[in-house]
């Protein structure tokens, strides 16, 4: 099923500020909080759908790819933005959203989950070279990363210091009472939980240094510096979980295509006689060469277009064009006998200029084909 539009999602309009947008999600995850509907799945997916549409709305870079690419601007892959989207990840990511540092369960009195916070391990970030081929089409790669895994035989015990609840209250005596603050376990770091075993090979914190080789899939129509997001990919931690490998897009550019948005540009210089006389002449495309007919009488400028051999569109709305512009070659050395050859051309009436009305300028054909 198609996803819905996410300011449709959060019922704001594009314009929205920051605040009216953490407003709107504020009152959406109170109206669909799983506490307040139990065993309810539709809930649920309500509020997973408005804590997704937040993790981006709420992100200026996200939320600018969004506006301009839509979904597939901010999902790469099944989701790059809030794709895939678990519940530890909205209370641990959005835990706040009520103010206080009680997040969802003091706002509803606790709650299922007893007061732990989920803890996420560290991002992972690297760069990937795309050629425009892989960028026009989409390409899966598949690329090698060193992040950090939780050791098998790792066993975990209750935390003695909260007793498992992932959180250590105070009492303080004040002029109005007293009064009770709840924090984070400083020993377990609000999991409840601690390393009970770890084999010798693993480090202080049960964690191994692994390389993976990990399969990316790379829309087509993705553009230089775009980030895509694999969720879970990241860095582990004990008791928590992993964090995101985010894939940092760098475009090759390709030595006789030129990329423009989703149009692909190419300047094909034709000889004089070619122009005159008119041709087939070979040319190369994302998809290999093909042949194009150059009609008698060309004229430098003409712009040639080869449609649907472009760049695939990032929304999924086609391909975009090749665009051919033909420069008339004119020789720069002629032997005697070429130069005697022109030279009695030179008076001829079909070689004096006579653009004509019909004639466009440069600017002209610019605006028919952009």
């Amino acid at each position: 099923m198609a996803k819905r539009d996410y300011y449709e999602v959060l019922g704001i309009s594009k314009d929205a500020s920051e605040g009216e947008i953490k407003k709107a999600y504020r009152k959406m995850a109170i109206k669909y909080h799983p506490d307040k509907n139990p065993d309810d799945h539709t809930a649920e997916e309500k509020f997973k759908e408005a804590a997704e549409a937040y993790e981006v709305l709420s992100n200026p870079e996200k939320k600018e790819r969004y506006d301009r690419f839509g979904h597939q601007g901010v999902n790469g892959n099944g989701g790059f933005g809030g794709g895939g989207m678990n519940m530890d990840d909205i209370f641990s990511q959005f835990g706040d959203i009520f103010g206080g540092g009680g997040g969802f369960d003091s706002f509803f009195g606790g709650g299922s989950r007893g007061g732990r916070r989920v803890r996420k391990g560290t991002n992972l970030r690297v760069k990937l070279k795309v050629n425009l081929k892989e960028v026009a089409h989409g390409v899966e790669k598949k690329i090698k990363v060193k992040r950090h895994i939780v050791a098998d035989g790792v066993s975990f015990k209750t935390c003695s210091t909260c007793q498992g609840s992932g959180q250590v209250k105070k009492v303080v005596n004040t002029m109005l009472g007293q009064m009770v603050s709840a924090s984070a376990c400083p020993s377990c770091g609000g999991t409840g939980q601690t390393i009970d075993k770890k084999p010798d090979h693993a480090d202080a914190n049960g964690l191994l240094l692994k390389e993976e080789v990990i399969p990316i899939n790379i829309p087509g129509g993705v553009a230089d510096g775009m980030q895509l997001s694999l969720s879970g990919k990241g860095n582990e931690i004990p008791g928590g979980v992993a964090g995101d490998l985010l894939i940092v897009i760098e475009e090759i550019e390709d030595e006789i295509l030129q990329r423009d948005g989703n149009n692909v540009v190419f300047d094909l210089y034709a000889s004089f006689i070619d122009a005159a006389l008119g041709a087939q002449i070979e040319v190369p495309t994302i998809d290999g060469k093909v042949k194009i007919k150059l009609d008698p009488g060309t004229q430098s400028g003409k712009i040639l277009r080869l449609k649907g051999k472009g760049v695939k569109d990032l929304n999924g709305y086609g391909r975009g064009d090749q665009l051919i512009h033909v420069n008339v070659w004119t020789p720069k050395q002629l032997n005697k006998e070429e130069r005697e050859k022109l030279e009695s051309l030179r008076t001829s009436e079909n070689f004096i200029p006579d653009p004509g009305k019909s004639e466009k300028t440069f600017f002209d054909k610019m605006k028919e084909f952009f």
